[in-house]
């Protein structure tokens, strides 16, 4: 269905089984979830999917190995399981990812790591190579039989210094490790949305809807593009808003205190020495105020993070000047003959973690583990009970979202038809595992198509198997690469503005491609972008120009990019 056909749906026949409220990664890994199991739901969003707190992660999939000194023993078992069953079932997407973590000295940590665990220090303190060789030994512990991923490796400082010449000449070893990476974290979830809808009809997912209201057995709808209201009566409202949950239970009348969230900040930065330096390697590391940070090969820029500063108000979330100086200069650490000035940052994002409300004294020691919190009877003034969806993050999103539609098919009444752990996701069904088998699909397709093997190439890299449809569909017309994004053509532009739900410019320049994230936009682009895109969704020349200026705006306010 497209969005008219959806809101004529709802209006036709308002009762549903299931409302889910946010579509960022929990929300839409729940939708896909029920979905799958032959649940009638409905997922709004009152932005673009995946534009709030989950746009703006550090693109990782990993266990959290630091979270072991909180006692987190179940959540870090989860997590390696989990990111592994990414690299397995998006492996278009979610790519090994080898970590090198300088050490500075052997013995340091050994008595505030307990310390730590029992709750009793609370300041950062610097790990020494005894310390993370244990953490990394359970951390290897938990992959098992899965071998998704090689086990760690510690290198002696003379093996560190030759394979990575400009490195801190102070380590006395690296410890190397595997994680994995999630190359375009918007992109696979926009191919969760569309497995689930594609699996059943009454599964339908909306971006630019907002609840404004509800009360008793009904929830009320506003299209944020038209500003029409639609009433639904649902059975069940999962409240997956992330750092917005308290503000989207207040809409119903519910006070809560879910959320304590963090901001985290992130800058991505063009250097081209450093990005030839750290080769395909994440550095993760302490900085030298017992930061947890990272320097992250991301494609062929470099992406660096993170912050972690309690904040009240998400929409308040930015990147400040404080913390892209701490971002500049934590590089110095580990590659002290390098500098990065603000000349080298090509984008800038910040978001909220949705953690839990919590007493801690310091952000670290927060819980990164996910609950549902359940709202209903009498009090609530409402029909249906909601579920609340705090905490979690993108390497668990599967296992969470397991958990709530475990929960809400028992409310329902219904038994789990179909299990996700070993369902491959989008364009990673029948990926190609060899780089041989990689080459005759390409050849194949390209004889089947007319597209060249070094488009298909391209679209194979960024789309996965579902390159084949879009191939298909760009021999289908007259095509031509786009004369300001000559890794584009304007028959595959098109094929994501009907296939991937997009409302605005914005949408395909910052989540349905990487053009913004890599810095790659220009004033030109953007405005042959509005003009492609427009006529393909049916702008008028006045929307075209509100498009435009609507994008050079989200750049220069939320991300520093000012063309």
């Amino acid at each position: 269905m497209n969005r008219n056909e959806i809101f004529f749906a709802l209006k036709n026949k308002p009762n549903i089984s299931v409302l889910i409220v946010g579509g960022g990664i929990n929300g839409i890994g729940t939708f896909r979830d029920l979905a799958l199991n032959g649940v009638d739901v409905l997922l709004v969003e009152k932005s673009d999917f995946c534009s709030g707190a989950s746009a703006a992660s550090s693109h990782m999939a990993h266990g959290g190995i630091r979270y072991l000194e909180n006692g987190e023993f179940r959540l870090v078992r989860e997590a390696v399981q989990e990111r592994n069953r990414l690299l397995q079932n998006a492996p278009h997407v979610v790519k090994p990812l080898p970590t090198a973590i300088p050490i500075f000295k052997r013995f340091s940590g050994l008595l505030n790591a307990p310390l730590k665990f029992f709750g009793i220090l609370d300041k950062p303190s610097e790990r020494g190579g005894l310390i993370i060789k244990l953490g990394l030994m359970i951390y290897d512990a938990y992959t098992g039989r899965q071998k998704t991923v090689p086990r760690h490796q510690f290198l002696s400082r003379k093996q560190s210094l030759a394979k990575w010449k400009q490195l801190n000449p102070d380590v006395v070893n690296t410890a190397v490790y595997y994680d994995g990476a999630i190359l375009q974290p918007e992109r696979l979830a926009i191919e969760l949305i569309l497995d689930a809808e594609s699996e059943n009809p009454n599964a339908r997912a909306l971006n630019y809807v907002s609840m404004v209201g509800g009360s008793e057995d009904t929830i009320i709808l506003r299209d944020e593009l038209t500003d029409e209201t639609y009433d639904v009566q649902p059975r069940l409202v999962i409240n997956a808003a992330g750092p917005w949950i308290d503000f989207t239970n207040r809409t119903l009348g519910l006070s809560t205190r879910f959320i304590g969230g963090t901001k985290g900040s992130h800058i991505i930065v063009k250097h081209d020495e450093l990005r030839k330096i750290i080769g395909d390697h994440e550095f993760f590391f302490e900085n030298e105020d017992g930061r947890i940070v990272l320097i992250y090969p991301f494609f062929d820029r470099i992406l660096i993070g993170t912050s972690d500063i309690p904040i009240e108000h998400p929409e308040e979330a930015h990147c400040t000047d404080e913390e892209i100086d701490y971002f500049l200069s934590l590089t110095h650490r580990i590659f002290p003959s390098l500098s990065l000035t603000r000349e080298n940052i090509v984008f800038q994002f910040s978001g909220v973690r949705p953690l839990p409300h919590s007493g801690a004294k310091t952000t670290a020691q927060i819980s990164r583990d996910h609950s549902i919190e359940v709202l209903s009877g009498d009090w609530t003034n409402l029909h249906f009970p909601v579920y609340s969806l705090v905490g979690g993050k993108w390497t668990t999103f599967r296992a969470f979202s397991e958990q709530v539609t475990d929960k809400a098919l028992a409310f329902l009444g219904l038994a789990r038809q179909k299990d996700t752990r070993s369902l491959q996701i989008g364009g990673g069904r029948g990926y190609p595992s060899e780089p041989g088998e990689m080459r005759r699909q390409i050849e194949s397709l390209s004889a089947w198509t007319g597209v060249s093997r070094e488009r298909l190439k391209t679209l194979f890299d960024r789309y996965g198997t579902r390159a084949e449809s879009i191939a298909t569909y760009m021999n289908g017309g007259t095509d031509f690469i786009i004369s300001t994004l000559p890794d584009f053509t304007l028959r595959e532009i098109i094929f994501l503005v009907q296939h991937e739900k997009i409302c605005h410019l914005d949408d395909f320049v910052l989540r349905r491609s990487m053009l913004g994230m890599l810095g790659r936009v220009t004033r030109v682009m953007i405005e042959e972008l509005a003009r492609i895109l427009g006529n393909a969704l049916g702008w008028n020349a006045e929307q075209k120009e509100a498009e435009v200026a609507r994008t050079l705006s989200i750049l220069a306010e939320r991300h520093g990019v000012r063309l």
